[in-house]
């Protein structure tokens, strides 16, 4: 029986989408927007643009109000102790950033910061370029054939050198969970500050704070049906205290004069300058959306849809998925064709996938690949979508064939 979305009328780009002949399979790069967030959008500007913690005209109290409200909401949906927790970056990849600069002077040469080998290039080069900066050792964990950090390698690989552990929660090409409670045991028996990717995991329900345990979590708005140009670092109030701000300007002040300055405490003195209001107050209401659906009705529908995806790619003839995919997307490569090749084909029929190194390129050099093509699945795609693909797929494989 084919597998329907009940929430796919709630995302009306799809619509305009199949107008134009286009089936979305690429939601791990950036996810379609549900109607909710679009009015929320809207409707901040038509109320009235403002910015945000230093106008006292109506605008910019209402922007204020509903700018913090957000983070309220964001600090909800991550079980966060406190909304002081949440601070707004333009992305993940910024909140990344702003740890490795904001941490760096904890570190000393000699100094170990442990990643692994799966990680999106948003999590290897800020450490990557630390590590250059102060003479540090950048320890790779290696990955197992199923797509998961290999743990009895890590027991020994972490160790009292190790500083920080920065790890994704779920792998952008593998579509594999991570072994975190393990690994972040591993790090807090030596005291290193832990930091979790979670651009891909937040989507798929393992966003609980409380339960994780991590120092630090970072996420971006784009992939969580909300808007762009937003992301989201989560900090333990203790561990956010020894984080320095990185970026300086307007509203992230208590005083200065010309040659001394006194920073806001987190989360406001990591937010220098105008923050996106608008995206902030529209991720709000995305999150309000999500929070309206059922959440077990959801991960089961994507268990459905992923295991139809699989079922398909194994079922023909010289496709390989790589690793042991447990969620949300699948990366494949044919036998004796170039995935390049492939994905123009599938493109020319109106199959939105990713194709490429997905911007984890040491890993898919470890694996002796040049790139791969990459199926990721949202709540509104349904078996219409994956049957339009495979009818491409062989297709475009008749044709290299």
């Amino acid at each position: 029986m084919p597998i329907l979305s009940p929430w796919r009328s709630d995302f009306p780009a799809l619509a305009a989408l199949a107008a134009d002949s286009q089936t979305y399979l690429d939601s791990a790069a950036t996810s379609q927007k549900p109607q909710a967030m679009l009015d929320a959008l809207l409707g901040y500007y038509r109320a009235g643009a403002a910015n945000v913690h230093r106008a006292q005209h109506l605008p910019g109290e209402r922007a204020t109000r509903a700018f913090e409200e957000a983070r309220g909401k964001i600090a909800r949906w991550l079980n966060a102790a406190s909304h002081d927790e949440i601070i707004f970056t333009r992305g993940a990849t910024e909140a990344l950033n702003l740890l490795a600069y904001g941490l760096e002077e904890h570190f000393h040469a000699g100094d170990e910061i442990v990643i692994s080998a799966l990680e999106h290039h948003a999590n290897l080069l800020p450490w990557q370029q630390l590590a250059q900066r102060r003479d540090l050792a950048l320890i790779v964990l290696p990955v197992t054939t199923s797509g998961q950090v290999d743990l009895v390698a890590a027991k020994h690989l972490i160790g009292p050198r190790t500083r920080l552990l920065a790890v994704s929660q779920l792998s952008n090409v593998l579509g594999t969970w991570q072994p975190l409670s393990e690994l972040l045991a591993l790090a807090n028996t030596h005291g290193a500050i832990t930091v979790v990717d979670g651009a891909q995991g937040v989507v798929h329900g393992r966003h609980d704070m409380q339960q994780l345990g991590c120092d630090f979590y970072v996420c971006s708005s784009h992939k969580l049906y909300g808007p762009d140009g937003v992301g989201v670092l989560y900090g333990r109030a203790a561990t956010l205290q020894r984080v320095l701000p990185w970026q300086f300007g307007g509203e992230m002040l208590l005083q200065t004069d010309y040659y001394t300055a006194k920073f806001r405490p987190a989360p406001l003195g990591f937010e220098a300058g105008t923050p996106a209001v608008s995206a902030v107050i529209a991720l709000g209401a995305t999150l309000d959306y999500l929070a309206s659906l059922d959440g077990a009705a959801v991960l089961a529908h994507e268990a459905a849809l992923h295991a139809e995806l699989l079922a398909g790619l194994g079922a023909r003839p010289g496709v390989r998925v790589l690793g042991a995919p447990q969620t949300a997307l699948a990366s494949f490569v044919v036998e004796d064709v170039h995935s390049a090749d492939l994905a123009h084909l599938l493109t020319e029929q109106g199959i939105a996938v990713r194709a490429g190194h997905h911007c984890a390129m040491p890993l898919l050099r470890g694996l002796g690949l040049p790139g791969a093509i990459r199926v990721s699945l949202g709540l509104y795609n349904d078996s219409g979508d994956l049957q339009r693909f495979f009818a491409a797929l062989d297709h475009a494989l008749e044709i290299l064939g």
